[in-house]
């Protein structure tokens, strides 16, 4: 007798609840799971043998910026390759609503650099439908989807619907009625199903003022003040629901760490903080974290560090590249027009204040960037050479190796740089902490530089198959899990009777994650980098199958997770 939809039948379970991994069935009736255990084979409509394969809650992405991507890509790809079958959008406090009409250009340009996402590509793919953030979600809503998706409420857009954008990039202190209408968008946008609030804090002054506007101003966020986060903290305490995301890196990283456990004794609700990261010239960086993570989980305070566990690095042309902005005088040379950037670099004026500001905060050492397309025939000689032989070959010093080569190839010169954090025992160090996270994929933003949305294959196979740094039950709990848990995925992140059926189904021993590709694919005739992954045999979303042996099926089983709401409710509320 036909009871299930579908049925994965013989497959090693692991539950991401930190069982033991076991053999079972497991059979799926209306995109949940129904039994787990032994299942007669004809008991399904569809049978999905998974022998020799590990069958596994899909992956949960906290931190991406799939918000305008969304419109055009169902599969918020390259997230959905590599086994997430659910995104939380809206990080690092940026989003597009709410967003009036005439100020619609002004916040896609500002995407253009603080996540570098291809203005011509938001032109063309967002439908632009909505104003407020409820509308958005609506929206959202309405649009096919293969993945998931779970809203944070962006501040950015709130700060500069209140205080008018002039005074947002200010740093203009509310007022006590600006903060209630502030509070009140919060409200209205998480009664809609925003999961908490999200806000990058990184003023261009500090140390890590890196992510910046499109002129190289400061987002509205960087200068927020400490009291603005308190008022909405005040607001997830007195709904006793969501959680917050910050990344906050200023000159005081004690007073930093302070307002942030403040924010979680305040508002009584967990705090993902962005990043833990590695670097392994200074290991005292990711200690110094780990140890204020152990402090606050002593006092019971919930702060989970998101830890970059991946070592994907960055390809890069200076036709787009904008990760050096920690330096002032980088971030100044940097902006403008190709032409105007292109004069800029080759002024041997700005030489000297170049030379003396070596970027390191987002790539490895300077000297070991790989110049890997060279485009005059001046340059092919370097092909493949760091920048730090060619200066030894040529004597000239590493900044000047660089900017000659890339004005004689008209800011078009392909480089690699590796993260700054490349060592297995500094990493070791970050995935022994079991309240740090896996992640920080930034789906969807610096689509021309970067490919950390392949960070769940990469664990499985570097932390867990290869290096066996972690168990599979544990990694599937980072993975899956945890993180379903703080973005109040209810019943999601887990194998169990009565979960959601997102499900893969992959085969642990041949993982693997496919070379670098520059893939012409984004509306406006845009183009970005990609990695695929080979092993996930099946995926499923709600019960459907949205890829196989490793392509997609046009399987539109994706819902929009509206915090708060049960399944039945986000059903009925898509259906309506």
């Amino acid at each position: 007798m036909i009871r299930f939809d579908t049925v994965i039948k013989n497959g090693t379970v692991v539950d991401g609840a930190r069982m033991p991994r076991y053999k079972a069935d497991v059979g799926i009736k209306d995109g949940i799971i129904t039994e787990i255990g032994h299942i007669e084979d004809d008991e399904g409509h569809k049978t999905i043998d998974a022998s020799g394969l590990i069958v596994a809650p899909g992956f949960i992405d906290l931190h991406t910026h799939y918000d305008a991507q969304l419109f055009w890509d169902p599969y918020c790809s390259i997230s959905s390759w590599h086994g997430i079958t659910t995104v939380v959008i809206g990080n690092c406090g940026f989003g597009f609503a709410p967003v009036a009409p005439e100020a619609r250009e002004r916040s896609m340009l500002s995407m253009t650099r603080v996540e570098a996402i291809p203005l011509a590509s938001m032109k063309e793919g967002m439908p632009w439908d909505w104003e407020s953030f409820p509308e958005y979600l609506d929206s959202v809503d309405r649009t096919s989807k293969a993945i998931n998706i779970v809203p944070y409420v962006p501040v950015n857009p709130i700060l500069i619907s209140v205080l008018g954008l002039e005074d947002a990039k200010a740093g203009r202190l509310p007022t006590d009625k600006e903060h209630i209408e502030m509070c009140r968008l919060l409200e209205e946008s998480m009664d809609a199903g925003g999961c908490g609030w999200s806000a990058q804090r990184l003023p261009p002054d500090g140390p890590a003022g890196v992510q910046l506007d499109f002129d190289g101003t400061a987002m509205p966020t960087d200068v927020m003040h400490d009291q603005t986060s308190i008022e909405f903290a005040k607001v997830l305490r007195k709904r006793n629901a969501g959680h917050m995301q910050t990344t906050m890196v200023s000159g005081n990283p004690k007073a930093d760490q302070q307002h942030i456990m403040d924010l979680a004794k305040i508002s009584g609700r967990p705090i993902v903080f962005n990043v833990v990261q590695v670097y392994d010239t200074k290991p005292q960086i990711h200690r110094k974290v780990i140890a204020w993570l152990e402090k606050c989980r002593s006092e019971g305070i919930r702060v989970y560090g998101q830890g970059l566990t991946t070592d994907a690095g960055y390809g890069f042309t200076f036709e787009d590249w904008n990760l050096f902005d920690e330096c002032p005088a980088w971030r100044e040379a940097t902006v403008g027009t190709k032409e105007e950037r292109l004069k800029k670099l080759a002024d041997p004026s700005r030489r000297p204040a170049l030379r003396s500001q070596i970027p390191e905060l987002v790539t490895g050492p300077f000297e070991n960037i790989v110049v890997t397309g060279p485009v005059s025939p001046e340059s092919q000689q370097w092909l493949d050479h760091t920048i730090g032989l060619i200066a030894e070959k040529t004597g000239k010093d590493p900044v000047d190796v660089m900017l000659d080569i890339v004005v004689a190839d008209n800011l078009e010169t392909e480089f690699f740089a590796a993260p700054p954090g490349t060592r297995l025992d500094l990493l070791k160090e970050v995935v022994d902490v079991p309240y740090i996270l896996f992640g920080v994929s930034d789906g969807g933003a610096h689509t021309k530089f970067l490919t950390a949305g392949r960070y769940p294959t990469e664990t499985l196979i570097k932390i867990v198959r290869d290096e066996k740094m972690l168990s599979l039950e544990d990694a599937h709990w980072r993975l899956s899990a945890l993180p379903a848990e703080l973005a109040g995925c209810k019943g999601r992140g887990v194998l169990k009777v009565g979960a959601p059926a997102d499900i893969i189904v992959y085969d642990l021993e041949n993982l693997e994650i496919t070379p670098p590709e520059i893939v012409h694919d984004l509306p406006g005739g845009e183009w970005r980098r990609v990695q695929k992954a080979k092993g996930y045999k099946y995926i499923l979303v709600n019960g459907e199958v949205t890829i196989r042996d490793d392509q997609q099926t046009n399987t539109f089983s994706g819902q929009l997770l509206r915090h708060g709401m049960s399944t039945e409710s986000q059903r009925e509320k898509s259906a309506a």
